[in-house]
């Protein structure tokens, strides 16, 4: 849990519950990962509704105690759930931590 970043307000001991779903939802839906810059990133997910209230709920809490990530849910023509995360540069590395995260989870599909 190295990555973490110290600007993260969530307790110590409820951070790897928080990782392990952002795991569980990219091993759950995650479809691709369109990586726009080293600040943006865009999640494509598929699933049924409630994935995206699961989404929005995960989203909402993380913006809670790491404030400075910014997540857009939207879906596209096509019906496939879009999760936009951009952060500010100093944030960069956390992006990528996330990013990698979510292609190791999404590989590990069965």
């Amino acid at each position: 849990m190295t990555w973490v970043p110290t600007a993260c307000t969530l307790p110590t001991a409820e951070q790897p519950l928080r990782v392990a779903e952002f795991d569980a939802l990219f091993t759950d839906a995650l479809t691709r990962v369109n990586t726009i810059s080293a600040t943006h990133t865009q999640l494509v997910l598929d699933g049924p509704e409630t994935t995206e209230q699961r989404v929005r709920d995960l989203a909402a809490r993380e913006t809670g105690c790491c404030s400075f990530f910014t997540f857009a849910i939207d879906r596209d023509a096509n019906g496939w759930l879009l999760m936009d995360i951009t952060v500010p540069d100093t944030q960069s590395e956390v992006l990528k931590a996330l990013v990698d995260r979510a292609t190791g989870a999404a590989h590990a599909r069965p």
